[in-house]
């Protein structure tokens, strides 16, 4: 997509690269990330206002550094690097860097020695939060300090010139109070840009892109799950090309109790959209008959949910694409900064995919944060109801039933996530978590229901907070809570006693389960 204005994040392996960029949207200037090892070409093409290198877990000295080419200094664009990107920038342009004397993690106080353009008006002092092992002990021919710390004799610096910065702290943390200010001057003072990116511009800026995209006799077939990311991306797609837009709704078996009814009653009524229904459920659990690897169940999942829609997309006239709710995240997480990298699960949009299709995908929320997508909602008009709803997984309950999928063991989850959700809804905790589930465990436990002696399914209850789903921590529900829900499910879903609750954070551990 064509920006204006676009801020280049270069990724070093951070674990806060995906806040920067969030930072730096906060501020109403476009961002994306790009893998450190892009090439000055690839560069070139973004024509980038500015560009921000990233931290990271390296050395510079280590042997399998990642180092960003030295040519990126000679592109004409304002640069600031962050924790390890200062680093990079002393040793790419003739500073030095060795291991600190006291390793500097947490809270410091940063003493401003020059408080013009990147750190106008932080003030003398500043508190800043430090995450480093190196430190700059020698700043390059050119450039001058702008802050240090007690440990930290370099904490700032900037070139002559003032095009290149670099800061030893992390301005993109909330622990850093006044590093959005740090960020606005570095966008602002720095790379002079102007802002204005938000929902409303990000809307009319993606209707224009699909007219011109999608050719006049040319139609579109939307994957319509009706979560959020489907809904918004059903909504922007009929705003720019109308009836040539054909939602389709496949129930895959796989849905949360009663969903698909909801889906199709809430876009007739309230968005005024046509939906075309496939009841798909006995094709796909065929498809995962014998099946419990979770890669092989997305896989096979994909396979079946394009072919479904290959074959739904000949009653339509002219169709040549395929629409998906593909999100920045899912983009993020399954490229990894050095380049193809282990997996940590095929992405509903992104992975699962077959090699070869008929259609060609069209993603406008690519480019996306969640929260993002809710506000691009709100502009759009969706009604409020829709676009709180908590993520739900393309391949639906297949990975939340560990093991085999069976129609029996899906019917067993599809009970205890209900009471779960609709207990959340009861009690006003809903909108309190990010997301909330249920996960059917391939295991079984001793009970004890009256005089009898029982050996039943296990389901553990999952909630977390975050705010875009690329971090989050267990949501701390209340006990008394989670003691009614536990005692609501046992009560009401037969084939179940016993409910554990998931209190693991991500990372280490990932959202969904599988």
């Amino acid at each position: 997509m064509e920006r204006s204005e676009r801020i280049v994040i270069l990724d070093f392996g951070s674990q806060y690269t995906q806040l920067i960029a969030r930072r730096v949207r906060e501020l109403g200037v476009y961002s994306e990330i790009q893998p450190y090892s892009v090439s000055l070409e690839e560069l070139a093409r973004l024509r980038p206002s500015g560009i921000i290198l990233s931290g990271g877990p390296s050395s510079v000295y280590a042997p399998d550094a990642p180092l960003a080419d030295r040519g990126v200094f000679e592109l004409g664009v304002p640069i600031l690097g962050i924790c390890y990107g200062l680093q990079l920038i002393a040793y790419l342009l003739g500073g030095e860097v060795d291991r600190s004397a006291r390793h500097e993690y947490g809270r410091a106080q940063l003493i401003v020695d020059d408080g013009s353009d990147l750190l106008a008006g932080i003030g003398e002092y500043a508190s800043v939060w430090m995450s480093h092992g190196d430190a700059l002990t020698k700043t390059p021919p050119g450039f001058r300090r702008l802050a240090h710390t007690a440990n930290s004799s370099v904490a700032a610096l900037r070139n002559e010139a003032g095009t290149v910065y670099g800061v030893q702290f992390h301005p993109e943390v909330a622990h850093t109070p006044r590093g959005k200010e740090i960020l606005s001057n570095f966008l602002f003072n720095v790379c002079r840009c102007k802002g204005g990116w938000n929902a409303r511009s990000f809307v009319e800026t993606t209707l224009e892109e699909i007219r011109r995209k999608v050719a006049a006799q040319e139609h579109v077939v939307l994957a319509l799950s009706g979560g959020v990311d489907s809904t918004v991306v059903a909504v922007i797609l009929h705003g720019a090309l109308g009836d040539r837009v054909h939602a389709i709704h496949v129930d895959n078996g796989l849905m949360r109790k009663d969903e698909s009814a909801g889906v199709v009653s809430l876009f007739r009524e309230h968005l005024g959209m046509e939906i075309d229904f496939v009841d798909a459920s006995d094709m796909f659990l065929e498809r995962l008959r014998g099946v419990d690897d979770p890669e092989e169940k997305r896989r096979r999942i994909g396979e079946t949910f394009i072919r479904v829609f290959e074959s739904r997309a000949a009653h339509f006239p002219n169709v040549r694409y395929l629409a998906q709710g593909t999100l920045y995240p899912d983009v993020i997480e399954s490229v990894s900064q050095k380049g193809p990298s282990a997996t940590i699960k095929t992405h509903h949009n992104v992975g699962g995919l077959p090699e070869k299709m008929d259609l060609k995908l069209i993603e406008p929320l690519r480019e996306l944060f969640k929260d993002e997508v809710r506000g691009i909602g709100r502009e759009l008009g969706i009604p409020e109801r829709m676009l709180r709803r908590h993520p739900f997984p393309g391949p639906g309950l297949a990975v939340r039933v560990l093991g085999e999928v069976t129609k029996e063991r899906l019917e067993t989850l599809r009970a205890a996530d209900a009471i779960f959700t609709g207990e959340l809804d009861t009690e006003g905790l809903y909108d309190e978590v990010w997301q909330a589930f249920a996960v059917l465990l391939p295991v079984r436990s001793v009970g004890v229901m009256g005089d009898e002696r029982t050996y039943s399914n296990v389901v553990a209850l999952r909630a977390v907070t975050s705010v875009d789903g690329m971090t989050a921590d267990w949501a701390q529900l209340p006990p008394d809570f989670l003691a009614q829900v536990s005692n609501h499910i046992i009560n009401e879903v037969p084939a179940v006693n016993r409910v554990v609750y998931d209190i693991s954070s991500k990372p280490p551990a990932t959202i969904e389960w599988e």
